[in-house]
Protein backbone atom coordinates (compact mmCIF):
# COMPACT_ATOMS: atom_id res chain seq x y z
CA UNK A 1 0.00 0.00 0.00
CA UNK A 2 1.11 3.37 -0.91
CA UNK A 3 2.80 5.71 1.74
CA UNK A 4 4.81 8.19 0.22
CA UNK A 5 5.82 8.32 -3.44
CA UNK A 6 8.18 11.02 -5.13
CA UNK A 7 7.96 12.53 -8.61
CA UNK A 8 11.50 12.62 -10.71
CA UNK A 9 10.12 15.78 -12.33
CA UNK A 10 9.18 18.91 -11.68
CA UNK A 11 5.67 19.80 -12.27
CA UNK A 12 4.71 23.69 -13.27
CA UNK A 13 2.09 23.90 -10.25
CA UNK A 14 4.39 22.53 -7.82
CA UNK A 15 7.57 24.61 -8.56
CA UNK A 16 5.30 28.14 -8.18
CA UNK A 17 4.35 26.83 -4.54
CA UNK A 18 7.89 25.01 -4.01
CA UNK A 19 9.67 27.99 -4.73
CA UNK A 20 7.27 30.48 -2.52
CA UNK A 21 8.32 28.18 0.51
CA UNK A 22 11.94 29.14 0.94
CA UNK A 23 13.43 25.79 -0.41
CA UNK A 24 16.92 26.97 -0.99
CA UNK A 25 19.70 25.03 1.05
CA UNK A 26 22.97 26.08 1.15
CA UNK A 27 24.53 24.02 -1.12
CA UNK A 28 21.22 25.15 -3.50
CA UNK A 29 17.97 24.14 -4.37
CA UNK A 30 16.40 21.41 -2.47
CA UNK A 31 14.86 19.95 -5.64
CA UNK A 32 12.75 17.06 -3.21
CA UNK A 33 10.88 20.05 -2.15
CA UNK A 34 9.58 20.56 -5.99
CA UNK A 35 7.46 17.72 -6.54
CA UNK A 36 4.72 16.24 -4.35
CA UNK A 37 5.22 13.40 -2.34
CA UNK A 38 2.20 12.78 -1.93
CA UNK A 39 -1.52 12.14 -2.95
CA UNK A 40 -4.61 13.26 -0.10
CA UNK A 41 -7.61 14.07 1.04
CA UNK A 42 -7.96 17.21 2.98
CA UNK A 43 -10.60 16.95 5.55
CA UNK A 44 -12.05 19.94 7.81
CA UNK A 45 -13.65 18.94 10.81
CA UNK A 46 -16.95 19.70 11.59
CA UNK A 47 -17.78 22.25 14.07
CA UNK A 48 -13.93 23.42 14.08
CA UNK A 49 -11.74 25.54 12.27
CA UNK A 50 -9.09 22.36 12.26
CA UNK A 51 -8.59 19.76 9.39
CA UNK A 52 -6.44 16.75 9.06
CA UNK A 53 -5.50 14.70 6.01
CA UNK A 54 -6.19 11.34 5.08
CA UNK A 55 -3.56 9.93 3.07
CA UNK A 56 -4.80 6.29 2.78
CA UNK A 57 -7.66 4.01 4.20
CA UNK A 58 -5.21 3.87 7.79
CA UNK A 59 -2.76 6.96 7.66
CA UNK A 60 -3.82 10.04 9.03
CA UNK A 61 -1.71 13.39 8.85
CA UNK A 62 -1.95 16.39 11.19
CA UNK A 63 -0.25 19.85 9.72
CA UNK A 64 2.45 20.87 12.64
CA UNK A 65 2.18 24.53 10.61
CA UNK A 66 -0.91 24.63 9.49
CA UNK A 67 -3.76 24.94 11.75
CA UNK A 68 -6.62 25.44 9.22
CA UNK A 69 -6.88 24.30 5.61
CA UNK A 70 -6.17 26.55 3.14
CA UNK A 71 -9.51 25.31 1.28
CA UNK A 72 -11.49 26.41 4.28
CA UNK A 73 -14.32 23.96 4.58
CA UNK A 74 -14.03 21.83 1.39
CA UNK A 75 -13.12 18.46 1.75
CA UNK A 76 -11.08 18.46 -1.68
CA UNK A 77 -8.32 15.98 -2.76
CA UNK A 78 -4.49 18.07 -3.06
CA UNK A 79 -0.94 17.06 -4.03
CA UNK A 80 1.19 17.11 -0.98
CA UNK A 81 4.70 17.64 -0.15
CA UNK A 82 5.40 17.36 3.35
CA UNK A 83 7.91 16.69 5.88
CA UNK A 84 7.69 13.50 8.67
CA UNK A 85 8.61 14.73 11.63
CA UNK A 86 8.75 11.48 13.38
CA UNK A 87 6.13 12.08 16.03
CA UNK A 88 2.90 10.53 16.46
CA UNK A 89 0.00 12.74 16.06
CA UNK A 90 -2.30 14.01 18.98
CA UNK A 91 -5.24 12.91 17.74
CA UNK A 92 -4.17 11.56 13.91
CA UNK A 93 -1.48 9.06 12.89
CA UNK A 94 1.17 11.05 12.35
CA UNK A 95 2.83 14.88 12.60
CA UNK A 96 3.93 16.29 9.59
CA UNK A 97 5.21 19.24 8.10
CA UNK A 98 3.54 20.91 5.26
CA UNK A 99 6.16 21.87 2.65
CA UNK A 100 3.16 23.02 0.04
CA UNK A 101 -0.15 21.61 -0.91
CA UNK A 102 -2.26 22.24 -3.91
CA UNK A 103 -5.93 21.52 -4.42
CA UNK A 104 -7.53 19.41 -7.47
CA UNK A 105 -10.06 19.69 -9.55
CA UNK A 106 -12.59 18.10 -7.20
CA UNK A 107 -16.32 17.40 -8.31
CA UNK A 108 -19.01 14.92 -7.30
CA UNK A 109 -21.05 12.73 -10.29
CA UNK A 110 -23.69 14.06 -12.42
CA UNK A 111 -26.52 12.57 -14.22
CA UNK A 112 -26.20 10.21 -16.77
CA UNK A 113 -28.56 11.88 -19.51
CA UNK A 114 -28.70 9.36 -22.42
CA UNK A 115 -28.85 11.12 -25.78
CA UNK A 116 -28.07 14.41 -24.04
CA UNK A 117 -24.84 13.53 -22.81
CA UNK A 118 -23.08 15.48 -26.06
CA UNK A 119 -24.74 18.45 -25.57
CA UNK A 120 -24.33 19.03 -21.89
CA UNK A 121 -21.13 17.39 -20.95
CA UNK A 122 -18.98 17.38 -24.08
CA UNK A 123 -17.89 14.81 -26.10
CA UNK A 124 -14.15 15.46 -26.63
CA UNK A 125 -11.38 13.17 -26.89
CA UNK A 126 -9.09 12.41 -24.36
CA UNK A 127 -6.20 9.35 -22.99
CA UNK A 128 -5.54 8.61 -19.49
CA UNK A 129 -1.71 9.35 -18.63
CA UNK A 130 0.37 6.37 -17.09
CA UNK A 131 -0.09 8.29 -13.51
CA UNK A 132 0.27 7.05 -10.25
CA UNK A 133 -2.78 9.70 -9.13
CA UNK A 134 -4.49 7.56 -11.41
CA UNK A 135 -6.29 5.87 -8.53
CA UNK A 136 -9.83 4.71 -6.39
CA UNK A 137 -9.33 5.23 -3.09
CA UNK A 138 -10.80 7.12 -0.18
CA UNK A 139 -14.04 7.48 -2.10
CA UNK A 140 -12.54 9.24 -5.12
CA UNK A 141 -11.91 8.32 -8.49
CA UNK A 142 -8.67 10.60 -9.40
CA UNK A 143 -7.68 11.26 -12.77
CA UNK A 144 -4.64 12.49 -14.78
CA UNK A 145 -5.45 12.80 -18.60
CA UNK A 146 -3.77 13.99 -21.66
CA UNK A 147 -6.17 16.37 -23.65
CA UNK A 148 -5.37 18.71 -26.92
CA UNK A 149 -5.06 22.56 -25.60
CA UNK A 150 -4.63 25.34 -28.47
CA UNK A 151 -5.32 28.12 -25.61
CA UNK A 152 -3.73 27.50 -22.05
CA UNK A 153 -5.79 30.08 -20.43
CA UNK A 154 -9.28 28.59 -21.36
CA UNK A 155 -10.86 26.65 -18.82
CA UNK A 156 -11.61 23.05 -19.95
CA UNK A 157 -14.49 21.29 -18.21
CA UNK A 158 -14.58 17.45 -17.07
CA UNK A 159 -17.08 15.55 -15.61
CA UNK A 160 -17.96 12.01 -14.51
CA UNK A 161 -21.12 10.68 -14.81
CA UNK A 162 -23.24 7.86 -13.14
CA UNK A 163 -23.44 5.45 -15.66
CA UNK A 164 -23.92 2.57 -13.80
CA UNK A 165 -26.97 -0.31 -14.83
CA UNK A 166 -29.26 -2.22 -12.05
CA UNK A 167 -27.13 -5.07 -12.95
CA UNK A 168 -23.82 -3.64 -12.76
CA UNK A 169 -24.11 -0.43 -10.61
CA UNK A 170 -19.83 0.22 -10.73
CA UNK A 171 -19.66 2.11 -14.07
CA UNK A 172 -18.61 5.58 -14.73
CA UNK A 173 -17.73 7.53 -17.86
CA UNK A 174 -15.14 10.49 -18.02
CA UNK A 175 -16.41 13.71 -20.09
CA UNK A 176 -14.50 16.32 -21.79
CA UNK A 177 -15.29 19.59 -23.41
CA UNK A 178 -13.06 21.60 -24.98
CA UNK A 179 -15.40 24.84 -24.88
CA UNK A 180 -14.13 25.37 -28.46
CA UNK A 181 -10.28 25.42 -27.44
CA UNK A 182 -9.19 22.60 -30.25
CA UNK A 183 -5.76 22.92 -30.33
CA UNK A 184 -3.21 20.18 -30.93
CA UNK A 185 -1.12 20.29 -28.11
CA UNK A 186 -1.06 17.75 -26.11
CA UNK A 187 -1.11 18.32 -21.95
CA UNK A 188 -2.40 17.02 -18.74
CA UNK A 189 -4.91 17.55 -16.12
CA UNK A 190 -5.99 16.18 -12.99
CA UNK A 191 -9.29 15.76 -11.56
CA UNK A 192 -10.87 14.32 -8.40
CA UNK A 193 -14.68 13.29 -8.49
CA UNK A 194 -16.55 11.92 -5.52
CA UNK A 195 -18.42 8.64 -5.86
CA UNK A 196 -19.58 7.97 -2.55
CA UNK A 197 -20.99 11.88 -1.42
CA UNK A 198 -23.63 11.59 0.64
CA UNK A 199 -25.26 14.52 0.02
CA UNK A 200 -25.27 13.47 -4.23
CA UNK A 201 -28.36 11.16 -5.09
CA UNK A 202 -25.76 9.94 -7.99
CA UNK A 203 -23.66 8.10 -5.62
CA UNK A 204 -22.62 4.94 -6.53
CA UNK A 205 -23.65 1.97 -3.81
CA UNK A 206 -21.58 1.19 -0.91
CA UNK A 207 -19.39 -1.77 -1.59
CA UNK A 208 -19.66 -3.04 2.13
CA UNK A 209 -15.96 -3.90 2.64
CA UNK A 210 -15.72 -5.37 -0.31
CA UNK A 211 -13.99 -4.59 -3.31
CA UNK A 212 -15.50 -4.69 -6.62
CA UNK A 213 -14.34 -3.87 -9.99
CA UNK A 214 -14.95 0.12 -10.81
CA UNK A 215 -15.67 0.40 -15.02
CA UNK A 216 -14.31 3.41 -16.43
CA UNK A 217 -15.00 4.66 -19.59
CA UNK A 218 -13.93 7.30 -21.94
CA UNK A 219 -13.84 8.76 -25.43
CA UNK A 220 -9.98 8.20 -26.89
CA UNK A 221 -8.09 9.92 -28.93
CA UNK A 222 -8.79 7.30 -32.13
CA UNK A 223 -12.55 8.22 -32.06
CA UNK A 224 -13.37 4.71 -29.92
CA UNK A 225 -14.78 4.27 -26.54
CA UNK A 226 -12.10 2.85 -24.27
CA UNK A 227 -12.72 1.12 -20.50
CA UNK A 228 -10.07 0.74 -17.52
CA UNK A 229 -11.25 -1.22 -14.36
CA UNK A 230 -9.96 0.15 -10.94
CA UNK A 231 -10.56 -2.02 -7.99
CA UNK A 232 -12.94 -0.18 -5.73
CA UNK A 233 -13.81 -0.53 -2.30
CA UNK A 234 -15.99 2.36 -0.87
CA UNK A 235 -13.64 5.20 1.31
CA UNK A 236 -10.86 2.22 1.11
CA UNK A 237 -7.36 2.19 -1.36
CA UNK A 238 -7.73 0.00 -3.31
CA UNK A 239 -4.57 0.24 -6.20
CA UNK A 240 -2.03 1.92 -7.61
CA UNK A 241 -1.41 4.11 -10.27
CA UNK A 242 2.20 4.26 -12.12
CA UNK A 243 4.57 7.80 -12.10
CA UNK A 244 4.48 9.79 -14.92
CA UNK A 245 7.39 11.51 -15.51
CA UNK A 246 5.84 14.09 -17.65
CA UNK A 247 3.31 15.39 -15.22
CA UNK A 248 1.87 19.26 -15.93
CA UNK A 249 -0.56 20.34 -14.02
CA UNK A 250 -0.98 23.96 -13.92
CA UNK A 251 -3.89 23.94 -17.27
CA UNK A 252 -7.07 25.61 -16.07
CA UNK A 253 -10.41 22.97 -15.67
CA UNK A 254 -13.64 23.33 -14.03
Amino acid sequence: MRKYIKFTCLTAAAATLAFSQSCMKTEGYDTSLLSPNALVTVKPVDGNTSFYMQLDDSTTLEATNLKTSPFGEKEVRALLNFTDTGEPGTTYDKKVYVNWIDDILTKSLVEDLGEGNDEKYGSDPVELANSWVNIAEDGYLTLQFIANWGNTSTAHEVNLLNAGTEENPYIVEFRHNAHGDYGVTPASGIAAFRLDDPDNGLSLPDTEGKTVDLTLRYKSFDGVEKEVKFKYCTRKTTEEGNIDTQADFSLKLR
